[in-house]
This record gives C-alpha cells, structure tokens and sequence, in this order.
C-alpha cells in the first residue's frame, strides 16, 4: 500500500513541475496562480501546496531541477594522454550546449523575471548550486594533479570560464539581443576561452 501511495504521489508531483513549467513560460510566475496550477496538473489545491509550498519553491524547483540535469549529463574524465585543448573546448562546449538551449533560457527569463526584485532568494539559491563540484572542477582537479596546469583557487578559475561562456552564450540570448548560436559559432567560442585560460594556467 505504501508503495502504492508513493507512485501516485510521484506522478501527481511530476504533473505539478510539468503544469508549472508550461504555466511560468506562458503568464510568468505572478499570472500564474495556485488554482490555475491544480487545474492545470488535474490534481486538488491542496495537492499543489502539499508538494510546494509558494510559487518561488516551484521556480526554484524548476532551476535545480535543470542544473542536476547538466551536471549529470555532462561526462569529462580527464586524460592525461590527450591534448589539453581538445579536452578543454568538448568540455566547454557542453557548457555551452547547456547555457544555449532554449530550455534553459526560457526558465532562466521565468526565474530571472521573477526574482527580479528578489534578488537576495534567488542569490541563495544559486549559490547553493554553484557549491557543487562539476565536471568542470573535477577535471581541472585532475589535470593540476597530472602536472599539466597551475592554479591557487580551483573556484576562480571555474568561474572565470563560466563568466566567460555566459558573456557570449547566455546573456546575450537571454534577452535576445542576439541570434542563437550555430553550432559552428559555439565551437569557435568554446575554442577561443579554451586557448585563452590555457594560455594563463598551462604549465
């Protein structure tokens, strides 16, 4: 019976994110309410605020949800026999992949939108998700290990490339000022800040 229980739980949380995701893109957070959730996801108000609470627990939801997602989907083992570029760009380029698609933005302008004038919530969260380690700082982790870069602080040198990446392959199709990156845009961008902390970390 509680086996039972906890399946349709599940499957009444996950209508829940998916009515939420549809709901935040199209009227924003604000023009969303809880009923139209419940109706969305056909399940009871009182379903809806038993698996979260606010709305902001929702959209936060949604962000984590999406930043695990990368995080797991992201595959880099350092090679100590291949060449440090070439592990470096395909690394970068998943970033990029991430920070592109339209999945992504179109939540990051949900969340960014709404905690617009929250910032010090949305702040907190985010700075929760950046403590965990990626791929990105296993990576850089193993290659100092082999020898092969120098660095003091593993954190600065991350967010250097993140600021990096963000610069050319978020903010600027965030708000659309420019036109998405082809695929050939993304690998000269990703090739680019590759040689660029190369140039100041390789040993």
């Amino acid at each position: 019976m509680t086996g039972t229980t906890r399946t349709r739980s599940d499957i009444k949380r996950e209508a829940i994110i998916q009515a939420a995701t549809q709901a935040f893109q199209e009227f924003g957070v604000n023009g969303t309410s809880m009923d139209k959730l419940a109706e969305l996801a056909n399940v009871s108000k009182r379903t809806v605020y038993n698996h979260f609470s606010t709305k902001e627990d929702l959209v936060m939801h949604l962000v984590t949800q999406q930043w695990q997602s990368a995080i797991l989907n992201t595959k880099a083992d350092y090679d100590s026999n291949a060449p440090l570029d070439n592990q470096l760009v395909a690394l970068i380029l998943q970033d990029i992949e991430f920070m592109v698609s339209e999945s992504h933005l179109d939540l990051a302008r949900v969340a960014i939108g709404h905690f617009f004038y929250k910032p010090e919530k949305l702040k907190d969260e985010v700075a929760q998700l950046k403590a965990q380690e990626t791929a990105m700082h296993r990576w850089f982790k193993d290659a100092k290990a082999d020898g092969k870069l120098s660095f003091d602080e593993l954190d600065r040198v991350v967010d250097e490339i993140d600021s990096l990446v963000k610069g050319q392959c978020f903010w600027p199709q965030l708000f659309k000022i420019e036109e998405a990156l082809s695929a050939d845009d993304q690998n000269k961008i990703a090739t680019n800040i590759a040689a660029l902390i190369l140039s100041r970390y390789a040993t």
